[in-house]
């Protein structure tokens, strides 16, 4: 069992919302990386898509273990994108182990509202800078999420935070612009109004 503090909160109170999750900085879980339902979902999903993610990583050998699991079903072509919610994962590169292939291609996506969970808002900047780097260093392309010109997809203005965000984010190969379908209804406005 697990008991969970609230140590911060909105004035007013906060609520949980579907589809949001909890955060546990400095938390060691004994827990897989891959549950037995993320198995049944890559053994469905492996010869539809062009990349499986994997979130919460937290030390090279999640991702060597989807590896693997990928080269047992035969997809082991496909592109790999670690989601970094824990620095610690990738201060020590994945190595090929002796006599293996070589692993999928590797990207790491970079989720900094949960990174800013687990390292504080006073290093958020710090630590992405540092991802950034090691990534450019290893040439691991890199993904910039979470809810960049959120306001604008829904919007269709950005926030000045957002713009220069959105700035930053041209360090990285990708940029995660939006999240699910609701945020479409205003995409190719946005979309121009960004490019001009």
């Amino acid at each position: 069992m697990i008991g969970v503090e609230i140590t911060q909160a909105a004035p007013l109170g906060s609520k949980l919302r579907a589809e949001k999750g909890i955060n546990l900085p400095d938390t060691d879980l004994d827990i897989p990386a891959l549950t037995e339902k993320d198995l049944a979902d890559l053994r469905a999903m492996a010869p539809l898509v062009n990349m499986v993610g994997l979130s919460f990583v937290r030390a090279p050998a999640d991702v060597l273990a989807l590896q693997a699991q990928m080269q047992a079903l035969g997809a082991g072509h496909l592109g790999t994108g670690a989601e970094d919610r824990d620095p610690p994962g990738f201060r020590e590169p994945a190595h090929d182990p002796p006599g293996q292939p070589a692993p999928s291609p590797v990207g790491v996506m970079v989720a900094r509202g949960d990174l800013a969970v687990e390292v504080g808002f006073e290093r958020l900047a710090e630590v992405q800078e540092e991802i950034l780097w090691l990534c450019e260093a290893a040439h691991i392309p890199v993904i910039w999420a979470t809810q960049v010109l959120e306001s604008m997809a829904k919007r269709g203005i950005p926030s000045r935070a957002e713009v220069s965000d959105a700035a930053l984010a041209v360090r990285a190969e990708s940029v995660m612009l939006n999240k699910g379908p609701t945020s479409w209804k205003r995409s190719s406005s946005s979309t121009a109004c960004w490019s001009a």
